[in-house]
């Protein structure tokens, strides 16, 4: 049964922030409460503050990124948060850009999909209680975890383009996915995520879109709030090369023109409530199996309060 979720549109600099959008998820229809790699914050924390404050909820990253954590400490921390929440946690992890590897590991990773199976690989041992014994390319592991009574942990893994969604295929259970077109998931991602299961026998894995929107008002400006929330995506080689491949040109120097191509192409939802949710039924049609409400645009540019008022119309309108 396709979910719907949401994804918390801020980088909170106090623990409490988190709790109203907690609450929204307890209290909703709303199925899982996500957050994004943080810079103030860790993500982790925030999800087991939550918790201990009585929000036992469905919690994911969507996603850590590799550099910040080795794979050892993210085991750690995701297994932390499904003890603190009593559900099974979602741990999305992604290598970052190139420009970010190098600012924090001092180089870019040689060999991405490496580096990320490498990830997986260790994590996936070490929550499954096994000895790791790894000497791979960009990642060392021997060690075990010592045995812990948990919600299961699912390791997602931050999915643009069919390389990554081959290697989700073979090895991760949910693959995440970030500004991309329901078109392009239903053409590209979900083909490529097939082709890897089944390379490896192994079930389909889950497939989450992060989608972010607002709705639509005259007195809204398209422009800001697109930018306001993905301005600094529109600017990564990855995710330009992602949104060419779904065949919307992106042109930094002419911003106004970018946006219109962005909501155009269907990489940035907008309308009336219900107009909405219809376009969220278009995801779940292209074998989205959950969808995640992202609302940074409207958190950045009107605060965070109008973002949960928003997000409960939305949820309102467009529960599967």
């Amino acid at each position: 049964m396709p979910s719907l979720s949401v994804l918390l549109p801020m980088m909170p600099t106090r623990h409490e922030q988190i709790l109203s959008f907690a609450a929204l998820v307890q209290w909703t229809s709303a199925h899982r409460l996500w957050q994004g790699q943080a810079l103030a914050l860790d993500p982790h924390h925030g999800f087991v503050f939550a918790a201990a404050a009585g929000f036992r909820v469905p919690m994911g990253s969507g996603v850590s990124l590799m550099p910040l954590r080795h794979p050892h400490e993210a085991a750690v921390h995701a297994r932390s948060v499904a003890v603190a929440s009593g559900h099974p946690f979602v741990a999305g992890i992604g290598p970052g850009g190139i420009d970010f590897q190098r600012s924090i590991i001092g180089a870019p990773y040689a060999g991405q999909l490496t580096a990320v199976r490498e990830y997986v690989t260790a994590m996936r041992g070490l929550l499954d209680g096994e000895e790791v014994n790894l000497d791979g390319d960009h990642f060392t592991v021997h060690d075990l975890l010592p045995p812990l009574p948990t919600p299961p942990v699912e390791i997602g893994l931050g999915v643009l383009r069919p390389g990554m969604a081959r290697l989700a295929g073979e090895v991760a259970d949910v693959a995440i996915t970030w500004l991309t077109p329901a078109s392009y998931l239903r053409d590209v991602i979900v083909p490529a995520l097939r082709e890897g299961a089944e390379r490896a026998g192994r079930p389909l894995p889950r497939l989450v879109a992060m989608v972010p929107m607002f709705v639509a008002d005259p007195d809204r400006d398209p422009t800001r709030l697109v930018l306001q929330s993905n301005a600094g995506h529109l600017m990564l080689p990855h995710y330009v090369d992602m949104l060419t491949r779904a065949g919307i040109e992106i042109d930094p120097q002419q911003p106004v023109e970018t946006v219109k191509r962005v909501i155009a192409g269907g990489a940035f939802l907008t309308g009336a409530p219900e107009e909405l949710g219809r376009q969220i039924g278009e995801f779940h049609a292209a074998g989205v199996d959950e969808v995640v409400i992202n609302l940074t645009g409207v958190a950045g540019a009107y605060g965070p309060q109008a973002a949960l008022v928003e997000l409960e119309t939305i949820l309102g309108q467009a529960t599967p």
